[in-house]
């Protein structure tokens, strides 16, 4: 019989039981903290300290970073690019910008427990100076742009990863077909290729002539690594020699960054989906921002490297010489930066930052201030604080997570 005294005896282990069985959602378990990433640095190898290619660890929830160990001897790597993440191997590639025209590209595997990099190929950049690398997202072509060299190369990725022989290569000395050299005879005294940037949808290459002041566009085939049907742009500002353009996350604003008059510039980005030969169009939106303060020498300063934050909200910058980072904020409705911020780099010379994967933290390379500058980074007001690291490093040229 169940009487009342047995119900009170049976009542607090039958509590007890179903407080274990059922979850509580208040006291659920903490996220694991995200694992420390895997960062490389390119650096200048003709000053006689670096060697090549450093890796270091970063903790994204501190934002601290390990002392950069060597993980590959190779020349003056000074612009690196992995193939897309993937099921298999991963490869690293490295443009060694020497201003010979026997400069190379070189394919390096990474070692996925240790960080390491072991050297798989070489090839010939068909250029004086390579200066950027870019690798399309099927992983099947890459494509050098060469500053002294006066071209761009492109090349197809090979099973092992390795790359092969150039496949196209484009003369930006040919005038009739790349534009006439800007007003600045000392720095536009040749073309000189300084990107070549892949656009969202893959069909692209971006390519920006510091030497001439123009963009041009190519049609890529990514399964061949052949290029086609350039187009030309133009900010009708002589002087000002574009460097760097990223693309805003919406996929139809385009930043450029431009080193000698020290500016960005907005473009509105639009390509055609259904022609045989589809077209991929700049539009100069006339709406162009200082990066250096106004009471900054000009001449003084060659602005560097440009991000956009991953939310679309802020767009960040670095001048040398002013040796600064500056942060815009973005407008939602048309693209149009206003100054947030203007920050001491850290140290001098910052040719290169990259924000980290999480986009709290900002990793600043010094060129000749010899350090890596860490910054944290405020998600709604896009400022950022710090340094709150500096990590020695003999002339970083450039910054990537892996």
């Amino acid at each position: 019989m169940f009487t009342r005294r047995r119900f009170l005896i049976v009542l607090p282990a039958f509590a007890a039981s179903a407080h274990a069985a059922v979850p509580v959602p208040w006291r659920k378990k903490k996220p694991l903290p995200p694992a420390p990433l895997t960062v490389y640095f390119g650096t200048d190898t003709t000053k006689g300290v670096s060697k090549g290619i450093y890796q270091s660890r970063f903790d994204p929830t501190k934002g601290q970073l390990t002392p950069p160990v060597l993980a590959a001897t190779t020349a003056r790597p000074a612009y690196l690019a992995f193939t897309p993440p993937g099921p298999g191997r991963r490869f690293l590639y490295a443009v060694n910008a020497i201003n010979d025209p026997a400069a190379t590209v070189t394919t390096f595997a990474i070692d996925t427990k240790t960080g390491n990099l072991n050297q798989l190929g070489q090839v010939t950049s068909d250029g004086a100076g390579p200066a950027y690398i870019s690798v399309d997202d099927t992983g099947h072509s890459a494509f050098v742009a060469d500053f002294y060299g006066s071209a761009i190369t492109s090349y197809r990725i090979q099973p092992d990863g390795t790359l092969s022989q150039p496949v196209d290569r484009m003369d930006f000395k040919d005038r009739q077909k790349f534009g006439a050299l800007g007003s600045n005879s000392t720095r536009q005294e040749m073309s000189h290729p300084h990107s070549a940037t892949i656009s969202p949808d893959n069909r692209f290459l971006l390519v920006c002539d510091l030497g001439t002041d123009h963009i041009s566009v190519f049609n890529i085939h990514p399964e061949t690594g052949h290029l086609s049907d350039h187009n030309l742009f133009t900010n009708n500002r002589p002087g000002s020699g574009p460097r760097h353009v990223v693309f805003h996350p919406n996929g139809r604003w385009v930043y450029c960054i431009n080193e000698i008059d020290s500016t960005i510039d907005r473009c509105l980005w639009t390509a055609t989906r259904f022609a045989d030969t589809p077209q991929g169009l700049l539009v100069n939106a006339n709406s162009s921002v200082k990066t250096i303060a106004d009471s900054f020498p000009a001449e003084k300063n060659t602005a560097a490297e440009l991000a956009v934050s991953p939310d679309g909200n802020f767009l960040y910058a670095s001048n040398r010489g002013e040796d600064s980072l500056v942060v815009f904020s973005i407008s939602p409705k048309g693209g149009r930066l206003g100054l947030v911020q203007r920050i001491s780099c850290g140290g001098k010379t910052p040719r290169h930052f990259t924000l980290d994967p999480t986009a709290q933290w900002l990793l600043c390379g010094n060129q000749d201030s010899a350090n890596v500058a860490v910054f944290h980074r405020d998600g709604v007001t896009g400022k950022l604080s710090g340094p709150t690291q500096k990590v020695p490093l003999d002339s970083p040229l450039m910054t990537l997570f892996a």
